[in-house]
């Protein structure tokens, strides 16, 4: 029976794409495609059962084109360890067109997929049949999701304490025994009673999970739990009824199960405090906002807020959405994107952005973006996105948890079967086999990568550093060139004064009030330089009259009488006014635009200005260059002025001239086949294909202007210096990384060997186990030390 399928295109610009692609797939064997231009839709019926959707998938792909796939976070509830994580994975990615990365840490799956190939309610059908919970996730009320939490860690304590009273029976009998007092030993029948409800009470969680796995053909943590301490507990009931001359284990039995309720209880607390930095990201924005309604102010839920509402933040109060302010004055702390401590002010006019602290006076502002759309909520996106990604790094830990559980079982079996063959003791080699099942650990190999990702992601959004995924958080720091655009990155993005020298005998007041005069009414970005430099120094215009501009030149005036002018060098020598070369070559030289103004026959002042260095920039490019990094500088601008900006910052190679494809091209040759890990910083928009092209790549940009879209790494805060934080905190994190999986590596390699050599006895086997998981997280948590270095020096 044939099959139809329908899915969107991308990348079809006109009918002859549609042509193109059509033919392309009739040449497949065994399949009719009707491609249609005008929906961006393809049409395919699969006439031979052999021919797979993915063999289509990819045949569109070979065409150039690409199916439109969407994404979805799934929300996951019975994951234990690593082998649950690689199940879920598994049979998510069996599913046509599908592509999904599961995260223990965050509990939650990131899944992009073709549309009308697979839908959501697929995927959840699928993770439900592999025995596990899924719905979608939506981002929930932090403080809603804060009381989930403490409910559930309540519930979690309640379990633990309860078994932890009914095993201290057993640990009084323990230290009796090991102090010569069999009197202390309970009757077997109490220690049933009191293993059994340990076993079947306060671990039911552990043995539901293990039957939801067995159900679906896996196997996971709980499995080896319940299968070890249930061991000892059965074979102890089985001496007990029917008087068999053998030792029995309800101890280790309810001690082991108590261990690894406790070691559960402390991994859930410490997974908590991992993702403390999103929680305080969501905690930002205040839930109810002082709206304007009719001239009257009225409390309204922020949600309810819509595109040009009017809004009033009262000093200590967070700014509700994006927005413009109005009226008022006050100091704003947006520490929460920049990571800087330091109040900005803000006017009328001035931008304000959701979850920004007003600090001084009440501003009246009108909402611009609301909802989903404000920089807050990029920011939770993009930090949520990196926290549910994967690192490289963790690639061998997914191999090697593919074939744990299994391999334990395996291992489990032969401690069993050969003990017994070589000591003829069952007993003994029962113990043996229960402590390699109860000290088997996937949990920490699940939670090496996601805890740190979690960690380091918080601490950058806290600093102002927005890693997009995991990836780009293990690649910045292997970045050895470093390319970056001049405008906007090295130098402010716009012109200022940076020289200005007049006539002899002119007072400079005069002279800045009757240049502020004549440049105040135009729009050209040299002219509101030179408006804002002279009313910074407390300039009052000049009374002009017979005001003019001229389109390309300059502005003309009349002042007490007498004809003014003020523009470029070219316009000057136009009129007739004799202009010092020798003051304005070297000023050209420089990489400085002149501007001249003239009066009574002569030129009384010249105006040097140039797009501003950084403040920071020649700090942050010697830091760089100190950690051996070639700093390379691309610019679309002439090679005197690029060469100049290079000077300022100490950088020695420069490539000016640079299109925004050529640009792309350098990228290419600077990485010579791999050879090199290049780095691109730009304003992540016209430098967006060299972004595209390089290894990792950061946006520098503030507020509603950053990029989001763009690079891997967005520097939130407009300071290079960002950028060397960025590539300190990578290492710190890809440092910890390692750390863990080298943890929890060693633990398994020397603890299954000695469990099953019968050197571990298995409630110490249970307590190691309840602490590996703990003791990785624990360690990501010492990456909170990492602070964005405060003082800079070259």
């Amino acid at each position: 029976m044939s099959q139809i399928v329908s899915f969107p295109i991308e990348g079809m610009s006109c009918a002859s794409c549609a042509t193109r692609l059509e033919k392309v797939l009739n040449r497949q064997q065994g399949l009719q495609a009707s491609v249609n231009f005008a929906t961006a839709r393809a049409q395919v019926t699969l006439e031979d059962p052999t021919i797979q959707l993915p063999q289509v998938l990819a045949a569109v792909r070979s065409a150039g084109f690409a199916p439109q796939t969407t994404s979805v976070d799934l929300a996951l509830t019975g994951l234990t360890c690593a082998s649950c994580v690689s199940r879920v994975e598994k049979v998510l990615n069996a599913l046509p067109s599908v592509q999904a990365s599961v995260n223990l840490a965050t509990e939650r799956a990131h899944v992009s997929f073709v549309p009308d190939v697979v839908d959501t309610a697929a995927l959840i059908a699928r993770v439900e049949k592999a025995g596990y919970g899924a719905t979608l996730y939506s981002q929930q009320d932090p403080d809603a999701q804060a009381a989930q939490h403490k409910a559930a860690l309540r519930d979690e304590w309640r379990n633990f304490v309860l078994a932890a009273v009914l095993s201290l029976p057993f640990v009084g009998q323990m230290l009796g025994m090991l102090a010569g007092l069999h009197t202390a030993m309970l009757p077997l029948w109490a220690q049933c009673v009191l293993a059994a409800i340990v076993q079947v009470w306060c671990g039911r969680s552990l043995y539901g999970g293990a039957m939801h796995a067995l159900r679906s053909g896996a196997a996971n943590m709980d499995v080896l739990v319940v299968m070890g301490t249930g061991i000892a507990f059965v074979f102890s009931t089985v001496v007990m009824l029917f008087g068999l001359d053998q030792p029995v284990y309800f101890e280790t039995s309810a001690l082991v199960m108590t261990l690894v309720l406790l070691g559960r209880l402390l991994e859930a607390r410490a997974k908590a405090r991992a993702s403390a930095g999103m929680q305080s990201l969501l905690h930002l924005q205040p839930r109810t906002a002082q709206v304007e309604r009719n001239g009257q102010w009225v409390e309204q839920p922020v949600e309810q807020l819509v595109p040009g509402d009017v809004f009033m933040v009262r000093p200590g109060e967070s700014v509700a959405v994006d927005g413009q302010v109005l009226d008022g004055q006050s100091d704003l702390d947006e520490a929460m994107l920049t990571g800087e401590s330091a109040p900005v002010a803000k006017t009328a006019g001035d931008r304000v952005f959701a979850g920004t602290l007003n600090q001084t006076g009440a501003l009246r502002v009108q909402a611009t973006k609301v909802g989903t759309q404000t920089v807050l909520s990029g920011i939770v996106r993009m930090v949520e996105q990196a926290q549910g990604s994967k690192a490289s790094v963790q690639r061998l830990a997914d191999r090697v948890a593919a074939v744990f559980v299994p391999a334990v079982l395996v291992l489990a079996v032969l401690a069993l079967g050969l003990g017994w063959v070589i000591t003829h003791d069952f007993g003994a080699s029962l113990v043996n086999a229960v402590s390699v099942l109860v000290i088997a650990c996937p949990c920490s190999l699940g939670l090496a990568t996601p805890t740190a990702i979690m960690v380091g992601t918080g601490l950058g959004a806290q600093a102002g550093i927005l890693f997009r995924n995991a990836d780009a958080l293990e690649q910045a720091r292997k970045m050895d060139i470093l390319v970056t655009d001049k405008t906007g990155t090295l130098t402010m993005g716009r012109p200022g004064v940076v020289q200005v020298q007049s006539a002899p005998g002119v007072a400079e007041q005069a002279m800045l009030g009757l240049a502020c005069a004549l440049e105040q009414s135009s729009e050209h970005p040299l002219a509101r330089a030179i408006v804002a430099y002279a009313t910074e120094r407390g300039a009052q215009p000049a009374a002009l009259s017979d005001f003019k501009a001229i389109p390309g030149q300059g502005v003309q005036a009349r002042v007490d009488g007498q004809d003014v002018h003020m523009g470029s060098l070219a316009y000057m020598l136009q009129l007739g006014y004799p202009v010092d070369h020798t003051l304005t070559d070297g000023w050209q030289a420089r990489g400085q635009s002149i501007v001249a103004l003239a009066r009574a026959g002569a030129v009384v002042a010249y105006f040097g200005l140039a797009d501003q260095v950084r403040p920071e920039a020649q700090l942050a490019i010697a830091a760089l260059r100190s950690e051996g990094l070639r700093v390379v500088m691309l610019s679309g601008d002439n090679a005197r002025a690029a060469q100049a900006v290079a000077r300022q910052v100490g950088i020695d190679e420069v490539v000016a001239d640079v299109l925004p494809d050529g640009k792309a091209a350098q990228i290419a040759r600077l990485r010579v086949d791999g050879q090199h890990c290049v780095g691109m910083v730009g304003d992540g928009i016209n430098d967006a294909p060299a972004l595209a092209l390089a290894d990792v790549s950061f946006a520098i940009g503030a507020g509603a202007d950053i990029a989001l879209e763009t690079a891997d790494v967005v520097l939130v805060r407009s300071q290079l210096t960002a950028l060397v934080d960025a590539l300190s905190l990578s290492r710190a994190t890809v440092f910890k990384i390692r750390q863990n999986l080298f943890f929890a590596f060693i633990y398994n390699i020397l603890g299954l060997p000695l469990a099953a050599f019968g050197l571990l006895d298995p409630v110490f086997a249970g307590a190691a186990m309840a602490m590996s998981s703990v003791s990785v997280v624990s360690n990501s948590l010492l990456l909170n030390r990492w602070k964005p270095r405060k003082v800079w020096s070259v």
